[in-house]
């Protein structure tokens, strides 16, 4: 695709050593909306440009076809980029449209492990961001004792981040969810950085409860 000028400029600008998150959102509020300019971020495959993109979508002209492109198209990206992507997308596009979630709902057995692991961190971002929970988590757990263990590593994460949160925010569901942290024993051995949360699930709990209580 060929850059308008104004596509150039800000690809360029973003690109720039030192540009931060938090530029991108500046720049992200003062384009609003802007879906030509989005998919002409979106073409340079640039990881800043492409998050740039995600902010200035129009969520309306977001169909299954267009998700299913733009997922193809994180294909190129690392996992951790790709994983940003996904999460930028969902955060300020797919969270804010009725249709869209909808959308997410169906994605639990999609072909594609991004939108896989896309419902499973969009359940959990329901309870971590302070809403309440939607009523399902006994049915997740369900398919979390079933399928967890044999997922996918980039869908797995998400599904134990899943019911990470299921645990912190439903006490009832706790000793189910700490019994299946345990029993998998995922992440149980991971070295994380000073004053960050383990993703093994028990630990994760015990801490992030503490702090609470703290």
């Amino acid at each position: 695709m060929a850059l308008s000028p104004k596509a150039q400029r800000l690809a360029a600008k973003v690109s720039t050593p030192g540009t931060k998150m938090g530029d991108l959102k500046t720049l992200g509020k003062e384009i609003g909306k802007d879906h030509g300019l989005a998919m002409e971020l979106w073409s340079t495959g640039a990881l800043h440009a492409r998050l740039l993109a995600t902010l200035v979508f129009d969520k309306k002209l977001l169909t299954q076809d267009v998700l299913d492109q733009l997922v193809a198209d994180m294909r190129s990206h690392s996992e951790t980029e790709r994983n940003q992507l996904s999460e930028w997308l969902l955060a300020n596009q797919l969270m804010k449209d009725k249709n869209l979630t909808a959308l997410i709902g169906t994605w639990r057995d999609s072909a594609s492990h991004t939108l896989q692991r896309l419902f499973w961190y969009y359940q959990a971002r329901l309870r971590w961001t302070g809403q309440k929970p939607p009523g399902n988590s006994e049915s997740l757990l369900d398919v979390l004792e079933k399928e967890m263990a044999s997922a996918d590593p980039e869908v797995q994460w998400a599904m134990n981040f899943c019911a990470c949160q299921i645990a912190l925010h439903e006490a009832a569901l706790r000793p189910r969810c700490l019994a299946l942290g345990k029993k998998l024993g995922l992440y149980k051995d991971e070295k994380v950085p000073k004053n960050c949360t383990p993703s093994y699930l028990p630990e994760f709990v015990r801490i992030e409860l503490a702090k609470r209580e703290g």
